[in-house]
């Protein structure tokens, strides 16, 4: 007779699945309640893991990202997102980045769950963004600037257009043609120049691959929130003259020295939130004190605000348990027995 496996299956979450799933979930809301639950210390988020490299074939650069979280309360959400990126892959007619996130039972510790990681990655950045501007944005926003019109950028203007419906949208990349095929699909204006892009912008979304800055503090209207995604576009001007600089998670820039933010701390003009240093910018707060009532955010319509998100491994976690409930009520994916 043989005996049953007490293995759990595993449940696949594709693409297709993910997106029907997601009809069921609200991105923001997850988003806010897991900033809670961090600043209540009702996380677990370990520094990520990063493997760059240089591909054989053209010497562009790839890079492997593993973020593991967990959320703790009433359901557990513990996971893992890997998501890798190549430079070359939009020419190959593949995204950029693409991955999976891994849920795990949190009594076995065994994975339960593999989504893909693409659409939850950018989903959750996005809606990091737009409860940013909720919280820190000036009390009207007439125009966003999108920088760069990859899958991020679209991802955002599909969460902001909601948030923002009567705000005019004006994009730039580096490559006209794609600008211009993207703003037409949006019904967005395209800049020549990023300069032209953001000034005058209520809020400046970044979400290019540079690393190198570019954005100067002269460009940014009184009162601009610049969501900092990409986390290289600004120059060290901008986190010095910026108002309130506020982050996600001050360990994880602390561990970090290759986005900018980082490489401020090892060369001594960045301090960490509390703490002053001479010749450095404290960071103000993170999003999370904002969200839970420790820090008042914006003080006038006039401050110019950086929002400098790292990336929380904790908001792929649980927005992929979110998805993850949700496929589960409506019996989606594909289950693979042990």
């Amino acid at each position: 007779m043989t005996t049953p496996s007490a293995e759990p299956a595993l449940r696949i979450l594709r693409r297709e699945d993910v997106l029907a799933a997601a009809t069921d979930v609200d991105p923001v809301a997850c988003v806010q309640a897991t900033l809670l639950a961090h600043a209540r210390g009702a996380t677990t988020l370990p520094d990520e893991a990063y493997l760059p490299w240089h591909t054989p074939s053209s010497g562009v650069f790839a890079r492997s990202l593993a973020l593991p979280g967990a959320v703790w309360g009433e359901r557990p959400a513990v996971g893992l997102k890997v998501i890798n990126s190549s430079l070359d892959n939009p020419a190959r007619g593949m995204p950029r980045a693409q991955g999976w996130t891994f849920l795990f039972d949190p009594d076995t510790a065994r994975p339960i769950a593999m989504l893909e990681a693409a659409w939850i990655s950018a989903t959750r950045t996005a809606a990091y963004t737009v409860l940013s501007a909720r919280l820190l944005a000036a009390p009207r926003v007439d125009r966003i600037a999108v920088l760069g019109t990859g899958a991020l950028a679209e991802t955002h203007l599909d969460l902001l257009g909601a948030e923002y419906p009567d705000a005019s949208t004006v994009v730039y990349d580096l490559d006209p043609a794609r600008a211009r095929a993207f703003a037409a699909l949006h019904r967005a204006d395209v800049a020549d120049e990023p300069r032209d892009a953001v000034e005058g912008a209520g809020l400046v979304v970044c979400t290019t691959t540079t690393t190198t800055g570019y954005i100067a503090l002269d460009w940014l209207a009184p009162g601009a929130l610049v969501a900092h995604v990409s986390l290289d576009d600004v120059l060290p001007e901008v986190v010095a003259g910026a108002d309130l600089v506020v982050i996600d998670d001050w360990d994880l820039i602390a561990a970090d020295d290759r986005r900018l933010l980082g490489r401020m701390l090892r060369e001594g003009t960045l301090a960490p939130p509390g703490e002053s240093r001479d010749g450095a910018r404290t960071v103000d707060a993170s999003l999370a004190d904002v969200v839970a009532g420790a820090h008042p955010g914006r003080a006038r319509d006039t401050d110019v605000i950086l929002s400098n998100p790292f990336g929380m491994g904790v908001l792929d976690v649980a927005l992929a348990a979110d998805v993850h409930d949700a496929a589960l009520a409506r019996d989606l994916g594909t289950i693979i027995q042990p």
